[in-house]
Order: C-alpha cells, then sequence, then structure tokens
C-alpha cells in the first residue's frame, strides 16, 4: 500500500466516526425533542386531531420551502421532484408518517400518552425486525429473547384490557418502517422533508377549505394564542424529523432503534407526572417486561459494537 493510500484510508476513518458521531447526536436530539412535544400538543386538545395535523402540514410546508429558498437548495429539490423512483417512494414515506403523526395527536387529545410511550418503547425491536427482514441482518440469541419479551408485554396488556393496544402497535411499526425508507432512500433531510409535506399539502388545504365551510376552522376562529400554536406546529415535527433523519443516514439501524429509548422515557414521565395518567399494575407488568427485553437488547448491542471496534484496532485496513 502506498503512503499516500495510506493518507487517504486514514483520513476516511476519522471522518467516518466524525459523521457518525453527528448522526447519533442528530438522532438523539430529534427524539428528546420529540417526547417534549406533548406538552405542546396538550395545549391544542380543544381543536380536533385532524385540523391539528392539517395546520401541521400547512406551516411545515412554509418552513421547509423556507429553508430551501434560504440555504439556495432549490436545484436539489427539483432533482428530486423529477426523480420518479424517488418520488415514490417519498409518497409512501409521507403517506406513513402522515397517519402515524394523527395517531400521535389522537393519542394526546384521548389522554392515552402512555400508550404513545409504549409504543415507541417497541420500536427499537421493530427496526430490528425489519433489519431481518430486508437487510439481511442476522438475530443473536439475547435479540430473540427481547422481541420475545416484548410480545409476552403486548400480549399481556392485550389479555387484561380486552383490547389490542392498537395505539402504540401503530406507532410502532409506522415509525419504524418509516426509519427504515428513509435510511436507504438517497436524499437529503431537507428535501426529503419538503417533498413529504408537499405531497401531504392538497389533502390538508383540502379539508381546512372544507371545514371553514362548515364549521369553521380554528385558524380563523380562535383565540391569537391558539393561532400562533397551531402555526407553531409546523417546525414541531419538522425540527425532531429533520434531526432523526440527519442522524439515520449516518448510524447502524440497530444504533438508531437505540436511540429511540429517550423519547418514550420523556412521554412516560410527562404522562404520569405532569398529566396524571393511571399507571396500573398491568401497565407496569408489560413495561417492566418490555424493559427487560430492551436491556438486554442494549447489552447485545453494546456487546457487539465493543467487539466489532476490537477487531477494526487489530485489523485497520478492514
Amino acid at each position: 500500500m502506498s503512503a499516500n493510500s495510506e493518507r487517504v484510508q486514514g483520513a476516511e476513518v476519522p471522518d467516518a466516526a466524525r459523521e457518525a458521531m453527528l448522526g447519533g447526536i442528530g438522532a438523539a436530539s430529534g427524539y428528546a425533542f420529540w417526547g417534549l412535544t406533548v406538552i405542546f400538543y396538550k395545549q391544542l386538545t380543544h381543536v380536533s386531531a385532524y385540523e391539528v395535523l392539517a395546520q401541521r402540514t400547512l406551516w411545515s410546508v412554509v418552513l421547509t420551502v423556507g429553508l430551501i429558498f434560504l440555504f439556495r437548495r432549490g436545484p436539489a429539490l427539483y432533482a428530486v421532484l423529477t426523480n420518479t423512483r424517488l418520488l415514490l417512494t417519498l409518497c409512501a414515506t409521507s403517506l406513513i408518517i402522515g397517519t402515524n403523526w394523527f395517531v400521535f395527536i389522537y393519542s394526546i387529545n384521548e389522554e392515552r400518552v402512555l400508550e404513545t410511550s409504549l409504543g415507541y418503547y417497541i420500536n427499537p425491536l421493530i427496526s430490528v425486525l425489519i433489519g431481518v427482514a430486508f437487510l439481511s441482518e442476522k438475530l443473536t440469541r439475547p435479540q430473540i429473547v427481547a422481541v420475545v419479551l416484548a410480545f409476552v408485554g403486548v400480549l399481556v396488556m392485550t389479555i387484561d384490557f380486552g383490547e389490542v393496544p392498537w395505539i402504540s402497535l401503530f406507532l410502532a411499526v409506522t415509525f419504524a418502517i418509516y426509519g427504515y425508507l428513509r435510511k436507504i432512500t438517497a436524499v437529503d433531510p431537507l428535501e426529503g422533508l419538503s417533498v413529504e409535506v408537499l405531497i401531504l399539502l392538497p389533502l390538508a388545504v383540502g379539508y381546512l377549505l372544507y371545514m371553514e365551510t362548515q364549521a369553521g376552522t380554528a385558524l380563523l376562529h380562535e383565540t391569537p394564542w391558539t393561532i400562533v400554536l397551531l402555526m407553531l406546529a409546523g417546525p414541531m415535527p419538522v425540527i425532531p424529523l429533520f434531526l432523526f433523519n440527519y442522524g439515520a443516514q449516518r448510524i447502524r439501524l440497530a444504533t438508531l432503534g437505540l436511540m429511540q429509548y429517550l423519547a418514550p422515557t420523556v412521554q412516560l414521565v410527562i404522562a404520569v407526572w405532569m398529566y396524571g395518567e393511571e399507571l396500573t399494575d398491568t401497565h407496569l407488568v408489560t413495561f417492566g417486561l418490555i424493559w427487560m427485553g430492551l436491556a438486554l437488547f442494549s447489552w447485545d448491542t453494546w456487546r457487539r459494537e465493543r467487539e466489532l471496534r476490537r477487531v477494526g484496532d487489530r485489523n485497520p485496513s478492514l
């Protein structure tokens, strides 16, 4: 190997490590912010979940398109809009994340934040299963046990409450699928998010126009404070999703799933200590089983990452 190639390779390693570190910080910040948004949406429970979603989409478009012009990313956005394959993928991700947003808002309106917390705890394990199904990743024995524990936890809640915790499962599955699709899609976070909300915009505007002819929209008939909150609903999803997408393209799917623990932990604390949702014995059993699975999963991930680093240190050329 020549001296020049050694220098090039030596430069690539720090660059890769720096990208992974920045990706980790971005993803972790996005998840923490996502957990705190529960407090924001609690201020809008007097507005229907459908309108909050529509307003959220409208103002997200205003924000993202504004950023496109600010950073002079127009040509990049045009390239995405004229790429049929990318556009079809982003159509799918926009519908997935749009329904995810709606169920999240609905759960807050219905005082079921504990179920959103449970869903985002399950999400890392769903991400692992997606990695197995579509990325040819192998499940280790600890990971298998972790998935089984989560399944048993959900089963306990289903049997005791007499219904499937559909909010939890829907949020977990849709966000895991969204994360997978965005990870394998070669598009920058800003352009990707801009296209996603632009795809949802006609549905949002159509709904708002219809509602204005009926009972009227909150944007035109509510207090100034509510109007300000609705306008701020735009940055609420864009900020964590931008950070999430930035991190998703720079760190492994398993590591990305590990970061997910931040959001549900924040949501759990907020639901119980701020809003007085009841943490029943069944909740404790279910959460306990899932926490055990996540602890096992985290330990296994840490162990394998450490082994990979050790092998890399022994064989820097790998």
